[in-house]
Order: C-alpha cells, then structure tokens, then sequence
C-alpha cells in the first residue's frame, strides 16, 4: 500500500510541477494579440451564452414539436438551391423565414436556439471548411444572430434586416480572413470589397425573398394559432 501511495504521491508532484511552468498569462496574451484567438473566444462565448439563456426556455412539448417542424421546414427551404456560389453561400428558397418566425413568436432565445440549431445542420448536410474559425463564422454563428430579430417583434422588417445584417458581418468577416486569395484572382482591389460584394450577392436576394414571404405569410393569423 504504501508503494501505490508514494507513486501516487510522486504523480501529483510532478503534475504541480508541471502546472507551475505554465505561464497563464502568457498564454492568454498569445490568444488575445491574435486575430483567430479573439474571433474564436467571441464566437464561442455567443454560442454559450445562447446555450446558458436556452435554459430559461420552458420547453413544453408544443414548443418542442413547433421547434422541430420549423427546422424540418428550413431544412426543405435551404434544399431548394435557386443559385449555389462556388466558395460556399447560396441563394435558397426563404430557408430563414421560419427562424425568423419562431424569434417573432416566442422571443429572441428561441429563435436563436433554432437558429444554432441549424447551423450544426447544415454543416453536417453540406460542410464547405478550410478552418475552425471559419466553421463557426460561416455556419453556427451567421444562423444564431439571426434570432435576435426578435428584440423587434413589434417592427419586424427592421428585426428581420438587424438579423441579416447581423449574419452578414459573421460572413463578411470569414471571407476576408479566410478567403482573401480570391480576392487578388478574381481583380479585387482588397479582400474587404472581395467579401462585401461575394457575401453581398446572395445574402441581398435572399432578403428579398425573406421579405415577400413575411407580406404573404398571414402573420397575426398564425401568430394567433401559436398562441392558442
């Protein structure tokens, strides 16, 4: 016994030891004067911040049912590709509209929720990754912020246009660190105007059709319905 307690007790020793050559502060001024390391900290803590306020949903089975029916719906939406561009990005079938719904009817949490929750989706049905960042700016993070269109649920063209602006920026700023080698191929004078314009091209059709759909759609009857 007392052989298994001394390797025991050399075990932790050296374990102290080791934890005492790491420099923490070092470490974590190594991540912060890097671009990735604060991108990647930001990206993370809105994900878990979302997931911490998740736990103050009251999940009843019609929530539950109505969460996944407007995933499965977003699901057909997103197949529905009008146009595909080649280094990731699509124009779809308004596969935003029912996120946007759900944040308009039960609040920004659950439209956020719904949101990260396709976002894994669809990375899982059609990845497009070069890097870890990048995975979550391009695809858990745009879909996430679009949920916070429900802070306006009283105007909701402005949520709707905070929303998508809001999965611009995440876009915009894969594209310029990411993907700035097109820039220069393609005759772009800087991978700024390179993803502004690339990220730009689907993103403002797919607004559009956004829109038309939230004119067709007979909210306040549906809202309603919801309620009830």
């Amino acid at each position: 016994m007392s052989k298994i307690f001394n390797k025991i007790t050399d075990t932790l020793k050296d374990s102290w030891e080791g934890l005492k050559e790491i420099n923490l502060l070092e470490n974590i001024k190594d991540i912060f004067s890097q671009p990735l390391g604060i991108l990647t900290i930001v990206a993370l803590l809105i994900i878990i911040l979302v997931l911490i306020r998740a736990k103050k949903i009251k999940f009843t089975p019609k929530l539950l049912a109505q969460i996944s029916l407007m995933l499965a719906l977003t699901i057909i939406l997103d197949t529905f590709k009008i146009y595909r561009l080649p280094q990731g990005g699509s124009v779809t079938l308004g596969s935003m509209v029912p996120i946007f719904l759900l944040a308009f009817w039960y609040g920004p949490e659950v439209g956020m929720l719904t949101g990260l929750l396709f976002g894994v989706i669809s990375l899982v049905l059609g990845p497009y990754l070069v890097h870890p960042v990048q995975l979550l700016l391009d695809y858990p993070l745009p879909y996430l912020v679009l949920g916070t269109a429900g802070f306006f649920r009283k105007n909701k063209f402005l949520g709707v246009s905070l929303g998508i602006s809001l999965r611009f920026l995440c876009h915009l700023i894969s594209g310029v660190v990411f993907f700035s080698e097109y820039a220069a191929e393609l005759g772009y004078s800087s991978a700024l105007l390179y993803s502004t314009v690339y990220n730009g091209s689907f993103l403002v059709i797919e607004t559009v059709i956004c829109v038309i759909f939230l004119l067709l759609v007979p909210f306040e009857r549906l809202a309603k319905a919801v309620e009830g």
